[in-house]
């Protein structure tokens, strides 16, 4: 039994807006099968997608605070050039400077319509294959104690376990990588932004869910009500959400 990482889900109070924007932020395509936007690769809504983690923004009623989201993604770059070209075009789109502690450092950080931060990283050769978004990263107390739950909850690779940062990809050796990185502070507010995690058509939904449970993870009432998937909290609290198989 395994679960694998298929979407970040952005809570947005104009869901199509920012929809509409992620989807030219990473050249990709914004398709509405429901309520929600889902953003994914050009050529047809695949879903799950066999290669990369695709965006889904859900609106709701709320706004997003000034806390910074303890989820982001890291956008990849080629060349200094081509980090230029993406950050202006990315603020051409609605993207504004955005201030979450950073010194000078190398990756410019902006946030989109909404707020919610992100990065465009300086050219890396590790994010050379890995399309548009180099990462998905997570702020964490503990990463050493994040590799053992999410190692466990996960079926992808785990590349690296330090002090400072857990890494994951694909065991495809495909798509962004994740990562868990140490950071100050806690958790004071919901999570805007968060990662679905999707069973295997031959696996059972209610065992996977189940297993997480035994693992550590505590169960996550947000007012969901009866709702196909099952929404979860690891031992730090980052909120999560195991789908149903379509």
């Amino acid at each position: 039994m395994a679960l694998r990482p298929v979407m970040v889900n952005i809570k947005a109070l104009d869901a199509s807006a920012v929809g509409r924007f992620w989807a030219e932020a990473l050249g990709w395509s914004a398709y509405s099968p429901g309520v929600t936007t889902y953003v994914g690769p050009v050529g047809g809504l695949v879903w799950p997608h066999p290669v990369t983690v695709g965006i889904d923004v859900v609106p709701v009623p709320e706004p997003k605070t000034t806390t910074k989201n303890r989820v982001h993604l890291d956008l990849a770059t080629t060349s200094a050039a081509h980090q230029a070209e993406v950050v202006a075009r990315l603020r051409s789109l609605g993207a504004t400077p955005a201030h979450v502690g950073q010194d000078k450092v190398p990756w410019t950080v902006l946030a989109d319509p909404e707020g919610n931060e992100f990065c465009v990283l300086e050219p890396r050769e590790i994010y050379r294959d890995t399309g548009p978004i180099a990462r998905v990263v997570v702020d964490c107390a503990d990463p050493r104690a994040m590799a053992r739950f999410w190692g466990e909850a996960m079926d992808w690779t785990l590349h690296e376990a330090t002090d400072d940062h857990a890494v994951w990809r694909s065991s495809k050796g495909v798509g962004p990588y994740l990562e868990f990185l140490r950071t100050p502070g806690v958790k004071t507010v919901p999570d805007r932004v968060h990662l679905d995690l999707l069973p295997y058509p031959c696996d059972d939904k209610a065992a996977e869910v189940a297993r997480l449970r035994a693992l550590g993870a505590t169960d996550l009432d947000l007012g969901q009500g009866d709702v196909p998937w099952t929404c979860l909290a690891d031992p730090e609290g980052h909120e999560f959400c195991v789908l149903a198989p379509s």
